[in-house]
């Protein structure tokens, strides 16, 4: 069932979006147009809803301020905010790297936006805090329109290093007390990232995943589609497709020529390929930099096995330092019994003990 349709622009392409009611909830169809009205693209997200943002009570607006920057270079080029705290400085300064999909430099979902909570609370304990629109947000249309693969170097790695970079070189943040946090894909991609750049002082890893992309995947499909207490025949069809489309992500036959509609998500194949084998926890492991790992108990996305993965591989470095919240969920907010896609429906914030855990361990570091 239709409920709302929009146009949007973005560069010289046209973009629609239908917002439907299906059985588990409302989705955010996108259709990109080119110049020709050509269709170049197609985009499920979960839909917005019209619910306010209401700011953490740990935020104090007078401790900080924020301002308009760019990471990266051309054609990529990200709008982001630098929130800065109050005085001269020099400061410590983080920067915030998403989880998967098209997130916005809050990454919003719902009316829930985690990583305006944790700038705006870090920023008020005195941590310039750098957050930016993901390159599959800001550049939706054109990577749509792309004929080329991407990995999650472009995704996500490459922005990440210049958001690190242009902290290094702004004036009252504090060149070698610069930080870096991954949120769920973010986590899981910390050890590359840190293999790229050993002068990032540190890593925060929240909810990082430790597992294949596609299991994670199938694992939270099967979890939500029995959320009702049923398996109905379509959910039985969609979990049937899901496999075999994990089942192909997983052949040691795949390769770049495979054709993206034959994987999961619609993925390209150098995007699996390039995942294939990787093991974070494993690379972690070679790394020096001080590592703090945070994980919500009640998380289904990014679950405690992921958490025990990296407990198991890192329980004899003393860089390593972590940490479980058993009231939260994978944003890091608080609720009560299984955690559920309608949870990031209602508002909330990120626990403010979260804020101050990682607060203390950069002032330690």
């Amino acid at each position: 069932r239709q409920l709302a349709a929009r146009l949007e622009k973005s560069a010289q392409y046209e973009i629609a979006v239908v917002t439907c009611q299906f059985e588990k909830g409302p989705l955010d169809v996108k259709v990109v147009f080119d110049s020709e009205k050509r269709i170049t693209g197609l985009w499920f997200a979960p839909s917005q809803p019209a619910v306010e943002y209401k700011p953490p009570s740990y935020a104090d607006p007078k401790a900080f301020d924020e301002r308009e920057v760019q990471v990266g270079v051309e054609p990529w080029i990200l709008p982001a905010t630098l929130a800065m705290p109050s005085g001269h400085g020099p400061f410590p300064a983080l920067v915030l790297v998403h989880g998967s999909g098209p997130n916005d430099r809050d990454e919003t979902i719902g009316p829930n936006k985690p990583f305006r909570d944790l700038a705006w609370g870090l920023a008020s304990r005195g941590i310039a805090v750098l957050r930016y629109e993901k390159r599959t947000k800001q550049h939706q249309a054109k990577l749509a329109a792309s004929k080329t693969g991407i990995t999650v170097y472009e995704e996500t790695v490459e922005d990440a290093l210049a958001a690190v970079s242009l902290l290094r070189a702004t004036p009252a943040i504090d060149p070698q007390r610069v930080f870096l946090l991954g949120h769920s894909l973010g986590g899981n991609l910390v050890p590359r990232i840190g293999k790229l750049d050993a002068k990032i002082a540190g890593f925060v890893v929240l909810a990082g995943s430790t597992r294949p992309l596609e299991d994670i995947y199938l694992e939270q499909m099967s979890y939500i589609l029995v959320l009702d207490g049923r398996l109905s025949a379509d959910d039985l069809k969609t979990l049937g497709q899901i496999q075999k489309q994990v089942a192909r992500v997983k052949d040691a036959g795949l390769s770049k020529s495979t054709p993206a509609g034959e994987l999961l998500l619609g993925v390209p194949a150098e995007y699996w390929l390039d995942l294939r084998g990787y093991d974070p926890p494993k690379l972690a492991k070679e790394l020096q930099h001080p590592i703090l790992i945070l994980q919500a108990e009640r998380d289904y996305q990014v679950t405690m096995k992921c958490f025990e993965g990296w407990q198991k591989e890192l329980k004899d470095s003393p860089n390593v330092r972590t940490k479980v919240y058993p009231k939260l969920n994978h944003l890091f907010i608080e609720g009560q019994g299984p955690s559920t896609p309608n949870e990031y429906a209602k508002g909330g914030n990120v626990a403010q003990q979260v804020v101050v855990d990682i607060a203390a361990w950069i002032e330690e570091h």
